[in-house]
């Protein structure tokens, strides 16, 4: 069983941990470690071309990734906004964001997650978290830990606490056009 500061330590070290989101566990890394998010990507078998969701408790995470100038405040209280449902943002990134994270795209996906797992690890490592479903291509969403160590092995690095109880994973959503990309 590991620790928060096991996943912790874990992170810092440019691993890629699994750690319960809404409604699945997430599978997450150091966004600005490019070999992290590299080795998730393998470990996903997901294209680069896709991006990935970074998921923060507070807005000041996405700071070195998303353009902020083209955000004014109603924005932000969109995105910060509680609803019954997550909701991701699809955002402007910053030209320096790398493509790794932000795939064939000029924007940057970004949820604030204020479950209590998800809070502790950002403010511990005081970074964001790259969220990508915790599964293997063509198996479902791990919704505990101990299914994420029977697709990943006994000895993959899982935050053992409890998801937000949800059902369906967050709604993607263009914080300009409101077009919905994913339902929720």
């Amino acid at each position: 069983m590991n620790t928060l500061n096991d996943i912790v330590e874990k992170l810092k070290q440019g691993k890629v941990v699994a750690y319960p989101t809404e409604a699945v566990f997430g599978l997450g890394c150091n966004p600005a470690d490019a070999q992290a998010v590299s080795a998730l990507l393998a470990l996903k078998n997901r294209p680069e071309e896709k991006g990935l969701i970074l998921v923060a408790p507070r807005r000041e995470f996405f700071f070195p990734f998303v353009d902020c100038t083209r955000l004014d405040e109603k924005a932000w209280q969109q995105i910060e906004a509680v609803r019954e449902n997550a909701v991701t943002w699809i955002v402007p990134a910053l030209d320096t964001t790398p493509r790794y994270l932000r795939g064939q795209f000029d924007t940057i996906a970004i949820r604030i997650c204020r479950l209590p797992a998800v809070q502790r690890l950002c403010e511990a490592t005081g970074f964001a978290l790259t969220s990508t479903s915790a599964n293997l291509t063509t198996k479902p969403p791990c919704r505990n830990s101990d299914e994420v160590r029977q697709q990943f092995g006994v000895d993959f690095p899982v935050l053992d606490e409890p998801t937000g109880g949800k059902t369906n994973p967050s709604e993607i959503r263009d914080i300009f056009t409101q077009q919905i990309f994913r339902q929720g």
